[in-house]
């Protein structure tokens, strides 16, 4: 009986060397109490048959509290004036809340510890509430902790929890750490508008961030020793988006940081956050708070995939998808779309003795009066008018199109010639300019001229005067770059002076050069391409610090990080050299850190724009964001339907065999119905706006061909080990990285065929039949390249008319494909 008294007196702390522990066979955590409560005095991770112990435990609590809402402060330094879409977003990142320093930080250990099952209960007592804590390991993860805290207001006023502090890492034995959506790197950055502006760094101050533009909710940080400590907040405690019938993408309930109060490197979350929804509490009043610990011998990457895989269910998303349009019937109709001039808004001008096609952009543009021009895809543009073989694109868009990219390069004797004029076209004044000021940036360059021209000459290489705009366009982006491979990220039009200094071009810039080579085939493009290259890998790639290509947002990282990833993996292609390989895999991995993982999408009902909607069919999971951040475009406008990184996904899983690209490309790819307009089979750019089609953007048809083009022919390739193959041409300009297609016959087992898509070739009732048509013409044989997006085996008959409209009947595995070869006469 004393024996026993003397045990319970241990747990509880009566003594001053009490202990208590957690273990599992991955993890082990133990307590000692002390005057100042319970501490951690010892954490272990396994490292197969080793313990490595983290040497800063601590399992300190904190408490935030105010009795009245924080004072607002502004700060109308930055950004310039013109940036009216982040100067809302960049006041409300400075406030007392997101800044960390609102409100009255009650830090604490825990005066009592039970032992409760498996688990352990820690409790606290203060002027403010009672903190009661449950910890367990989790049984199916023997490296999680689950937590749960309880808080009872014992005073009115506002309460946030955080989550409590396991450990710390010093700056020294930082190796990564990031906030998916946010933040990225290996090293501390003292620049307080690189690190929370541009996400260059992770910042020196205890920030704390909205989940709103959080990919994952997961902040980590991986030390030098290879342990990797993350939060997890349990799914549910994040804002929906869409709760029931309108957005709440704003609504605040959960922060997540890198730090402590104290700005001490941490994993942190907050709930609920001070000032927002659920935070003020009447006297006896109460809040819950759940989350899980990850401690793993392991990189930040695996730890970041049991978040999404394991916690927040990612792959179960697509068991839930039902697909009503099948992509290659939004091929087909966007098609009727394009070639409508009513439409597509497509417009011609006389320009300098030349008649210039493009659509008409009713967007915001530096100069514009409504009269913007703008084409966007011209891949995608060359590539349909020949797998369609349509005189319509023929003669009554391209050719005009051809002559709008003639005169889209400054040819003006000095400085800029040989760059790109700028993207639009102002038919009132007569000029071409930049979206937001009078600047040339040599990404532009890459962009308008050498991705487009390259694109174009892959069709019609005989094209002196293109081939001639590529050459020049190359030389000045080869004048432009500095020794060590660098470009500036832009020229003032005036003064020629560098621009936005304060930042790096950690863009894709050099892909040009390497376009230039494979055109033009002279050596120094490829060399120079290389320094580029080397240069970007070592001051963005390694340092997860990325720059993006959007004027309006004041290049934020977006999309372009993408591009990246496809531009290094063609450099290995060229040279064969495994740093550019590899550099593309790393690249590829931080850019699915800007794909939603959360919400967890469920059948629950919600009402659209009047429609009844389960929740699943607006689900921001699976989609990229246009940017995100502090000042992304994501933060009022959710994500992107534009989904350009789907085909270069597939091509990563099928190096790596990685299974999340695959999950990803496909979660973005399928089942996006409730996004696109009926009439036109155009969907929407933002996720807010949901099905009402192209808006002031028609031109982004034509990326969205592109984009489900690349991403259907890379599953093809994929699925058929490869006997399903054709060669894919340049990335399109800024939204990402899909590339063109039809420009060369490619194999479908082993015959050498022609891409050929037009409407009527095959006749199907069921929306999870996707297909591409390739064609001999010498031997007279037709392939059917038919692939089954669902993840159940398809059963349906389709009707061929080259078979005299007899049907067939087709079973195809979930994910799976089958080729029709038909000889004709």
């Amino acid at each position: 009986m004393i024996r026993c008294l003397l045990f319970a007196g241990l747990l509880m702390g009566t003594s001053a060397s009490a202990q208590v522990s957690l273990k599992s066979n991955a993890l082990q955590l133990q307590w000692t109490k002390n005057t100042d409560g319970w501490k951690i005095n010892q954490l272990a991770v396994k490292n197969k048959s080793t313990w490595v112990t983290l040497p800063a435990p601590s399992g300190e609590y904190t408490l935030l509290y105010t009795e009245k809402l924080p004072d607002s402060t502004f700060n109308n330094n930055f950004p310039e004036r013109q940036y009216h879409y982040i100067i809302p977003l960049w006041n409300a990142l400075i406030q007392p809340v997101p800044m960390n320093t609102a409100g009255q930080a009650v830090h604490f250990y825990p005066s009592d510890a039970t032992k409760s099952g498996n688990g352990i209960v820690f409790k606290n007592h203060s002027q403010q509430a009672d903190i009661s804590a449950v910890w367990q390991i989790d049984p199916n993860y023997p490296s999680d902790i689950r937590v749960k805290i309880t808080l009872t207001a014992k005073q009115t006023g506002y309460f946030s929890l955080a989550t409590p502090t396991v450990a710390t890492i010093m700056e020294k034995e930082l190796a990564w750490a990031g906030i998916p959506g946010y933040f990225q790197s290996n090293a501390l950055e003292h620049d307080f508008i690189k690190a929370n502006v541009y996400m260059q760094g992770i910042p020196d101050k205890p920030v704390i961030v909205r989940e709103r533009t959080a990919a994952t909710l997961s902040p980590f940080i991986s030390a030098k020793n290879n342990i990797t400590l993350a939060v997890i907040p349990d799914p549910g405690i994040g804002r929906d988006p869409w709760e029931k019938n309108a957005k709440t993408q704003s609504t605040w309930q959960l922060g997540l940081s890198l730090m402590n109060r104290k700005a001490l490197l941490t994993p942190t979350a907050y709930h609920p956050v001070l000032g927002e929804k659920g935070s003020l509490m009447q006297k006896g009043d109460t809040v819950s708070f759940s989350f899980r610990y990850t401690i793993q011998y392991a990189d930040w990457y695996t730890v970041y995939k049991h978040a999404v895989n394991d916690v927040y269910r990612f792959a179960d998303f697509l068991a839930l998808k039902k697909t009503s349009q099948s992509l290659t019937s939004r091929i087909l109709s966007m098609h009727k779309y394009l070639v409508d001039a009513k439409t597509s808004l497509w417009r011609t001008e006389e320009y300098k003795g030349l008649t210039i096609g493009a659509q008409a952009y009713l967007g915001g543009v530096y100069g514009s009066e409504k009269d913007a021009m703008k084409n966007s895809d011209y891949g995608a543009m060359w590539m349909l008018a020949n797998i369609t073989n349509d005189p319509a694109l023929k003669k009554d868009r391209l050719p005009y199109a051809r002559n709008f990219k003639l005169q889209q390069q400054d040819l003006t004797p000095g400085f800029f010639y040989g760059a790109a004029a700028g993207q639009y076209y102002l038919s009132k004044s007569k000029r071409f300019t930049e979206e937001w000021g009078p600047y040339v940036e040599p990404i532009g360059t890459t962009y308008y001229v050498l991705m487009d021209a390259g694109n174009v000459l892959l069709f019609q290489p005989k094209d002196s005067a293109l081939k001639h705009t590529l050459q020049l366009a190359a030389d000045k982006l080869l004048g432009w770059m500095d020794n060590n491979g660098q470009w500036q990220v832009a020229y003032d039009h005036a003064t020629q002076a560098p621009m936005f200094k304060e930042v790096e071009d950690l863009r894709p810039t050099f892909y040009g050069l390497l376009i230039a080579y494979k055109i033009l085939h002279n050596k120094k493009y490829l060399n120079a391409a290389k320094k580029g290259a080397d240069w970007y890998i070592k001051n963005a790639v390694e340092k997860g610090r990325f720059l993006g290509v959007c004027g309006d947002t004041r290049f934020v990282p977006d999309f372009a990080t993408a591009q990246s990833a496809q531009a290094l993996l063609e450099l290995y292609d060229v040279t064969k050299e495994k740093q550019y390989l590899q550099a593309a895999i790393q690249t590829a991995r931080l850019y699915t850190t800007s794909i939603y993982t959360h919400p967890i999408p469920t059948t629950q009902e919600k009402i659209v724009n009047g429609v009844k909607r389960q929740d699943w069919e607006i689900s921001q999971a699976g989609l990229s964001f246009e940017h995100g951040g502090t000042l992304g475009s994501a933060n009022h406008r959710g994500p992107i339907l534009l989904a350009s990184h789907a085909g270069m996904f597939v091509r990563m899983f099928t190096i790596t065999r990685d299974s999340l690209f695959l999950q990803m490309a496909r979660a973005a790819a399928l089942g996006r119905d409730a996004f696109v307009d009926k009439e036109t089979s155009v969907a929407s750019y933002y996720w807010d706006v949901m099905n009402k089609g192209a808006g002031p953007y028609p031109h982004h048809a034509w990326w969205q061909i592109g984009w489900i083009t690349d991403y259907l022919l890379a599953e093809a390739e994929m699925r058929s080990g490869g006997q399903v193959k054709f060669p894919r041409g340049f990335i399109t300009p800024k939204v990402g990285p899909h590339q063109s297609y039809g420009f060369a016959p490619g194999k479908v087992n082993g015959v050498t065929a022609d891409l050929i898509l037009e409407e009527g070739m095959l006749k199907t009732t069921s929306p999870y039949l996707d297909y591409y048509c390739a064609i001999n013409r010498q031997q007279k044989k037709l392939f059917f390249i038919l692939l089954n997006n669902d993840d159940e085996q398809l059963e349906t008959t389709i009707q061929i008319p080259a078979k005299a409209d007899s049907g067939v009947a087709l079973k195809i595995a979930p994910y799976g494909i089958k080729v029709l070869e038909i000889n004709y006469k």
